[in-house]
């Protein structure tokens, strides 16, 4: 925080209310019943589209991460960490591209030509053979409350990372060309999320999303990790479940809603409850299916292998109210992640990857 040069206090100007609160949100964090979606001006904002299309068990999943190299915030300082992916057939296209920017008032992000995407659309083209162009409406959004997917965790500043789910459904209209191959994907199942931070991602991840269950409203997420923030150090996973019903269910507050998370590269477990709700959640996919994502390192303007993501996983859910069931099914279309620059490193190497390799696609 800038420091008044002759008297060591701060000018009216950054005590008054709009400049507080635009430091407040710099640090990553949002006051209850804020906005999430607008950029914060963190060294990372990520931007996450997934597509499902249950009845040809097609998935495809788009991303920009908008990375500050900087703490100029000027022109130039922004560049963007870009990536298409599906499943079947492992098509994988990645980027890292010199110029980039977020919105600081909605959800929005851009890089130069080659991608945009917001609440309605989401375009890219990384070439003649990678390209989506996809339109959004009938939104099933995260619904107004207090907090965001994180909870509590958002109005605390200077996090290493946060992470909302903001869109749980909605109507697609579009397609992507991947590789040889024109997919329509009108009609698919949308969800979208927004992670950022001021270094990047933390040391240690997990990740899991799924669509495509029987009743085509239910929609589950959830993302855990290694958090802090100066002496705050923690492990923390967050859960979201859309209902078929309508209904809403979060939980990952350490104290009111804990959420236990055991992972490896091919299995994922957790359980969670409050005094109401108890979810349970377990996946599963063979190592050797999963696309190697790469992260960005924002201050060095360069991307490196850090994400094990399986894009067609097998996951099942239960979920009970009060000690009786109330929803239960299974997705064969679940996106399931372990995260790692050393785990992603190994993967690549274990598949016979070059030195200089940030992204793979599945081995079988």
């Amino acid at each position: 925080m800038a420091v008044h040069e002759r008297h060591g206090r701060l000018s009216p100007k950054e005590l008054s209310p709009r400049s507080l609160w635009t430091r407040y949100r710099a640090s990553g964090a949002d006051l209850p019943f804020g906005n999430p979606l607008a950029a914060h001006g963190v060294a990372m904002e990520g931007y996450f589209w997934r597509f499902t299309q249950p009845g040809t068990g097609r998935v495809v999943i788009a991303l920009c991460g908008v990375n500050r190299a900087d703490d100029s915030g000027g022109p130039g300082s922004h560049w963007a960490t870009l990536g298409l992916a599906a499943h079947p057939g492992g098509f994988l296209r990645t980027a890292a591209h010199p110029v980039a920017a977020s919105d600081p008032d909605r959800l929005g992000a851009s890089a130069g030509d080659v991608f945009y995407g917001d609440s309605e659309r989401v375009w890219m083209d990384l070439g003649d053979d990678a390209r989506l162009d996809i339109r959004l409406s009938d939104l099933r959004p995260w619904p107004r409350r207090r907090f965001g997917a994180s909870s509590v965790f958002h109005s605390v500043p200077g996090l290493n990372q946060y992470w909302h789910s903001w869109l749980l459904g909605g109507r697609v209209e579009g397609h992507a060309i991947l590789g040889d191959e024109k997919w329509d994907l009108t009609g698919a199942q949308v969800y979208g999320e927004k992670n950022w931070g001021k270094g990047g991602f933390p040391e240690s991840w997990w990740w899991g999303q799924a669509q495509g269950f029987a009743d085509p409203q239910a929609c589950v997420a959830f993302a855990g990790g290694q958090v802090h923030s100066g002496p705050l150090h923690t492990e923390v996973t967050a859960v979201v479940v859309a209902l078929p019903d309508g209904r809403i269910v979060r939980l990952g507050n350490p104290v009111t809603s804990p959420v236990r998370a055991t992972v490896t590269d091919e299995s994922w477990h957790l359980r969670g409850r409050n005094a109401r709700w108890s979810v349970e959640i377990s996946g599963s996919s063979p190592l050797g299916a999963a696309h190697v994502l790469p992260v960005p390192v924002p201050a060095e303007r360069r991307n490196v292998a850090g994400s094990i993501e399986h894009l067609g996983g097998r996951m099942t859910v239960t979920v009970h109210e009060r000690g009786k069931r109330v929803w239960a099914d299974e997705s064969h279309s679940a996106a399931l992640e372990h995260g790692g620059l050393d785990r992603a490193r190994a993967e690549l190497d274990r598949r016979g990857a070059t030195a200089d390799a940030t992204d793979a696609p599945p081995s079988v």
